[in-house]
């Protein structure tokens, strides 16, 4: 194998996602023939002891709780953002100017204004930047973006997709703090506006094009929680429990999208359908192996829905791993990207969603958002989705 070149990482926050990204890290080059090894050089957190039990689990090499100092490092070519919504705008810009590329976990940021501002700042830097918009890389869904891009789907006309979970059902949780923060507006911007549909409109915009129009609804059903950190303190809960809106895409076709997490027995049911002129696919991420497809052409005596296993080595990313048959998970998905992101540095692309396109997702939300509070359609500028 070509010696690689060394790419060091840093990443700031250890909970969920820093495992993730951790895994990714060290997974993909075993797996991938890449002109870069990702090294994990640093990882940054404000409580001490549990960052260097963080850092010793997943192998970081150097550990650092202030993230000011941490972007200004000379041996620091990529820093990862696993952080709260309401810190990404000022990290993503710190590392930026400091002449770092930058990862970050989505949503983009807390609102379109602060997108806009990251956006700018990276166009400065002229440095690559990433958003881990992680679910394009299931490989069935990757598949279904194939169909599409082969005409197998045709003209569309219907795309329909729900995101359901259903861990905050109970008012005994509570909001704020460490784990909690998606339920506090202030550290997250919205509820599953930010946290679940933009997965959802990423993944829609990237099969179908543009949305130009919405119309929302949004509900809080427990009105009051108590706070993580000081649970004698209730307040009101100020982000969206569930939401729900009508989508009119650039292309003349119309959605619907849901998200939720009061759907009891869902724990992460990530589906998407879309309808046109020339076949059909389904995806549902509870079986994430599997991708629905109806073929119009197909002879009428065998036409019909059909279940392809996503699981041969000419279906997208399956030949790097296991024999045929062989299933992935979502731990998969954030070693893919990493994959990609890493083939872009090589080949000067930009299939990885960037700031620019991931801005494009944090317009919808504030629109889906805007409509719910107006009871209004808003109309969208449209710009191209990747």
């Amino acid at each position: 194998m070509k010696s690689r070149t060394p790419l060091n990482i840093a990443i700031i926050g250890y909970g969920f996602m820093g495992r993730a990204h951790s895994n990714a890290y060290r997974q993909v080059g075993p797996f991938f023939e890449l002109a870069h090894e990702p090294v994990l050089k640093v990882a940054c957190a404000r409580n001490r002891s549990r960052l260097e039990r963080f850092a010793d689990n997943w192998g970081w090499a150097e550990t650092e709780t202030d993230w000011r100092q941490l972007v200004e490092r000379s041996d620091i070519d990529l820093v990862d953002i696993c952080t709260p919504n309401n810190s990404h705008r000022e990290i993503a810009e710190a590392a930026l100017a400091a002449g770092k590329m930058v990862a970050c976990e989505k949503p983009l940021a807390l609102n379109a204004d602060e997108g806009a501002s990251m956006v700018r700042a990276a166009e400065r830097s002229g440095r690559p930047t990433m958003v881990w918009f992680n679910y394009r890389r299931v490989p069935a869904m990757a598949l279904a973006k194939q169909l599409v891009d082969e005409g197998r789907v045709g003209r569309t006309y219907h795309l329909r997709s729900r995101w359901l979970q259903d861990w905050t059902i109970s008012p005994d949780v509570p909001q704020g703090g460490e784990g909690l923060w998606r339920l506090e507006r202030a550290s997250a911007g919205s509820g599953v506006t930010g946290d679940l549909l933009a997965h959802s409109i990423d993944q829609a915009m990237w099969l179908n094009g543009p949305i130009s129009s919405v119309t929302a609804v949004t509900e809080t059903f427990v009105k009051e929680r108590a706070l993580q950190d000081e649970p004698q303190v209730r307040r009101p809960v100020e982000i969206d429990d569930a939401a729900a809106f009508l989508a009119r895409f650039a292309n003349g076709s119309i959605g619907t999208f849901e998200a939720t997490r009061y759907a009891r027995g869902r724990k992460n049911e990530d589906y998407l359908e879309i309808n046109g002129e020339a076949g059909s696919f389904a995806f549902n991420f509870e079986s994430p192996h599997q991708l629905e497809y109806y073929a119009h052409a197909d002879d009428g005596h065998v036409r019909g829905w059909r279940t392809i296993r996503v699981w041969d080595d000419d279906h997208p990313y399956m030949a790097h791993w296991w024999v045929p048959g062989m299933t992935l998970g979502f731990e998969h998905t954030f070693v893919h990207q990493v994959a990609d992101f890493l083939a872009d540095l090589r080949d000067g692309t930009t299939t990885c969603p960037d700031f620019a396109v991931a801005q494009q997702t944090q317009v919808v939300c504030d629109a889906v958002l805007r409509s719910a509070a107006e009871s209004s359609w808003v109309v969208i500028p449209v710009a191209a989705a990747d």
